[in-house]
């Protein structure tokens, strides 16, 4: 019997990123980009926050807004997706994975509690778009949550696919001091696709960044 559910939207997260190109794959990746979590007004409650200065990591539960969209418009999930860490071609079972076309298109992030300002969360590390609805705010348990020697499927940790970048310095002066190691990081991870990322033949790629158009291309590493 399939059962549904209502679930309230408590905030939204200012990020400087408007479109998914260019995000950091997960959270903590660039622990320099810095975002805000507002508080819609029924929820803007300063006693809903009191303590939680306490911690220093935040579980964030979120929904893939793009992808809730789709779904509306008559898409449908899938048991099995190609993760682009696999080079696209290869298929795994949806839940064995963090894909965002899963049934109730929720993501879940981690993020740095950087500071409470008028009763909305500055964060670090989130790996949100701009405008993502937040579900729910949990305290991370560093004693609980942690398990380093936890197995990591196909999603091990890969040193090999940082990019070094040249930037040039009259148009790194256009961007704002406060957000340059976050940008700069942000392109040394390699946005593009894994399935993309042997390409290194000058192709031009782009994402918007805080205001700004970024473009870039890839020439070895």
């Amino acid at each position: 019997m399939e059962e549904t559910t209502v679930i309230q939207v408590i905030a939204e997260i200012r990020s400087d990123f408007p479109t998914k190109f260019g995000i950091p794959r997960q959270s903590g990746l660039v622990p320099e980009l810095t975002a805000r979590i507002v508080f819609e007004p029924e929820y803007r409650d300063p006693n809903a926050l009191v303590g939680i200065e306490g911690y220093d990591r935040l579980w964030l539960i979120w929904q893939f807004s793009t992808v809730a969209a789709e779904y509306a418009a008559g898409k449908s999930w899938r048991p099995t997706v190609r993760p682009p860490r696999l080079g696209g071609n290869e298929r795994r079972g949806v839940f064995a994975t963090r894909s965002p076309y899963r049934p109730n298109a929720l993501g879940l992030s981690c993020v740095e509690l950087a500071g409470v300002e008028n009763g909305e969360l500055i964060v670090r590390g989130a790996d949100l778009l701009d405008g993502t609805p937040i579900f729910d705010i949990k305290p991370y348990l560093p004693h609980i949550d942690a398990i380093p020697d936890a197995l990591g499927g196909f999603a091990v940790e890969e040193n090999g696919d940082r990019l070094n970048v040249e930037f040039p310095d009259e148009l790194l002066a256009l961007i704002p001091e406060s957000k340059r190691n976050a940008l700069i990081e942000c392109l040394r991870g390699d946005p593009r696709p894994s399935y993309q990322a042997a390409r290194t033949d000058g192709r031009e790629y782009g994402f918007p960044y805080a205001g700004f158009d970024v473009k870039f291309v890839v020439h070895g590493t």
